[in-house]
């Protein structure tokens, strides 16, 4: 094991804190490989946005660096910053929106820009003259998402401008899919007949074409066909799938393990209510024991008097509310010690939790469970 990137004077041993993240790079690697092999000959940009996905945003691009991917993906600009200054030599696209003060840290830190208007080139290409840089940048087309891009309908006045700016280039141009991850895939299939016509400015003029991709997880899946030149895998690099709906054509394993200890064990008389709102009482003596994790390590508050956790090789139900930094289990008649693991994603010999559950306990998609698991639990790496 290394040490966790929030802490990075910290060794392993040193972490105090019970509750913590394991991520398995090994798990993370083959993951990458069988996307890399599945969608060949297409490139792969591994996406790292939100804290990669919740399992550490420097240590898993420097996997990435080291298996060769062809390109990172990040959110915002101070993603993109980090990794330089931690070493990160790849390529990376910084996929969002950006404000035109932002232009200038692009450049000082050779970082790939989305550019989304022609206001925008226009300012990417000023700027990058005044400061005697060349800008890279990727052209972002909407064809039926709605967030950033130039619609699919207006886009020829937008490539015909890329063309006119010396201190840029034009090194990609990309869409996003809506619903790629659904069964029904007609409104995919649109957006991909958009994003083609879209292409066709570069052949109507005998014109080289950017490095084209559109497919993310959804769609490398379920449709081949929109791979392009490079795809870019998200949460099925981490090895969730993005919803039931999708086909599981490539086999990839979940890389995470959410763990913490036994921290308190008590008896709760019967009629005594546990936790805030006292909305969880029993009619007989119960044993409990407390476990320091909660909502603000994001164990979310909405799974309250849903979710469970493995304890020593059993299932065990959460009761009470989830607070902010604590749980209380329901372990009946069982007993249980100060110090015993407790598995809040994961698996052991005779069960698992995924995160596939919590997102069904909580209303939401694992996405928002990966992602909202909080910088202040510690990320260990397992070799």
């Amino acid at each position: 094991m290394n040490n966790n990137i929030n802490h990075p004077t910290i060794s392993v041993d040193e972490i105090i804190r019970p509750t913590r993240v394991e991520v398995d790079l090994k798990i993370l690697a083959e993951n990458f490989k069988k996307i890399k092999e599945y969608a060949a000959p297409a490139k792969v940009m591994s996406v790292l946005k939100a804290n990669a996905y919740g399992h550490g945003l420097v240590r898993v691009a420097q996997l990435m660096q080291e298996l060769n991917a062809d390109y990172l993906g990040v959110a915002v600009l101070e993603e993109g910053i980090l990794l330089r200054e931690q070493g990160i030599t790849k390529p990376i696209l910084v996929l969002g929106g950006i404000w035109g003060n932002q232009i200038p840290f692009f450049l000082k830190h050779d970082l790939t820009i989305t550019a989304s208007s022609i206001e925008k080139l226009k300012q990417i290409d000023e700027l990058a003259a005044q400061m005697k840089k060349t800008a890279k940048v990727h052209l972002k087309i909407d064809t039926g998402i709605e967030r950033i891009g130039v619609h699919y309908y207006n886009a020829e006045k937008f490539l015909e401008a890329s063309l006119r700016y010396k201190n840029v280039i034009i090194e990609g141009i990309y869409s996003h899919f809506a619903n790629s991850e659904k069964k029904n895939l007609s409104y995919t299939k649109l957006q991909l007949e958009r994003f083609q016509e879209v292409l066709r400015f570069y052949e109507k003029r005998s014109l080289e074409t950017p490095v084209r991709h559109f497919s993310n997880s959804g769609a490398i899946l379920q449709m081949p066909e929109a791979n392009f030149d490079m795809v870019r895998p998200g949460i099925i690099l981490y090895g969730v799938y993005p919803s039931d709906e999708v086909k599981r054509t490539i086999e990839v394993k979940p890389a995470l393990t959410w763990k913490s200890l036994v921290v308190y064990f008590k008896v709760v008389k019967a009629g005594h209510p546990v936790g805030y709102g006292s909305a969880w009482k029993s009619d007989r003596d119960t044993r409990a024991v407390t476990i320091p994790v909660g909502y603000g390590d994001g164990y979310l508050r909405s799974m309250s008097h849903k979710a469970e956790v493995l304890l020593n090789g059993k299932r065990y139900p959460v009761i009470g509310t989830i607070s902010m930094d604590q749980i209380v289990v329901n372990i009946k008649s069982e007993s249980a010690y100060n110090g015993d693991e407790v598995i809040l994603i994961g698996s052991n010999d005779s069960s698992k939790i995924t995160v596939e559950e919590l997102a069904q306990w909580a209303g939401t998609i694992p996405y928002e469970i990966l992602t909202n698991i909080n910088t202040r639990v510690p990320r260990v790496y397992v070799d």
